[in-house]
C-alpha cells in the first residue's frame, strides 16, 4: 500500500472491535444546562471490506442511577422489551488523511434513519501479539424524536427537561481478524 493510498482509504480486510478498549456512548443536554452522559456496555462493531457495522444491546445501557436506567429502558425511551437492539450499518466511508466520514443508517426503537458520523482514524499499528490494530473515533448528532424517542417535560422556568439533540460517540479499537 502506498503512502497516498494509506491516507485516503480505510484498511481492507476484517477488523473487529476489542470490547475492553472500545466504548459506545451518548450525551443529551439536561434542563438546558449540562449534558447527561450514558453508554452501552454490550456492543459489537466490525469493519469488513471497508464497511462499518455494529449493534448494541439496549439492556446494557449504563447510567449513574438505577431509576433513570429503568426509565430509559421503558417505552418512554428505548422500549428495550420490544426493541432490544440498536444497529448501525455504513454505506460509505470517506477518508482524508486522519479525518474520516462514515455515512450509513442507524436503527433505534424500530426506526431507521440516515446518519453521518465524523471523526478520525489512526493506524494501522502492530500490536505486541503479532496482530494489527486501527482506531476509529466517531461522533454524530441526531434528533432523538425522529426515532420515536420523544418523552419530555416542560420546566417551570420555560423550555424542556431534555434536548431533542443527542450526541453519539464511538471509540473503537479494531483488531485485524486472522
Amino acid at each position: 500500500m502506498s503512502i497516498t493510498e494509506a491516507t485516503t482509504t480505510v484498511p481492507a480486510g476484517t477488523w473487529k472491535a476489542d470490547p475492553i478498549h472500545s466504548s459506545l456512548g451518548f450525551a443529551v443536554r439536561h434542563m438546558g444546562v449540562t449534558p447527561f452522559r450514558g453508554g452501552f456496555g454490550d456492543f459489537q462493531a466490525a469493519l469488513v471490506d471497508r464497511r462499518l457495522s455494529g449493534t448494541a444491546r439496549v439492556e446494557s445501557i449504563s447510567t449513574e442511577d438505577e431509576t433513570l436506567t429503568g426509565h430509559l429502558l421503558s417505552p418512554d425511551f428505548f422500549d428495550a422489551e420490544r426493541h432490544p437492539e440498536l444497529r448501525f450499518d455504513s454505506a460509505e466511508i470517506r477518508r482524508d488523511g486522519d479525518d474520516v466520514t462514515v455515512v450509513g443508517e442507524l436503527t433505534l426503537k424500530g426506526a431507521t434513519r440516515p446518519v453521518e458520523l465524523h471523526g478520525t482514524i489512526s493506524g494501522p499499528v502492530s500490536d505486541p501479539y503479532g496482530g494489527s490494530r486501527i482506531g476509529l473515533t466517531l461522533e454524530a448528532t441526531i434528533d432523538r424524536t425522529q426515532f420515536g424517542i420523544d418523552w419530555n417535560t416542560e420546566l417551570p422556568s420555560g423550555g424542556t427537561m431534555l434536548s431533542d439533540e443527542v450526541a453519539l460517540t464511538a471509540e473503537l479499537e479494531l483488531a485485524k481478524a486472522a
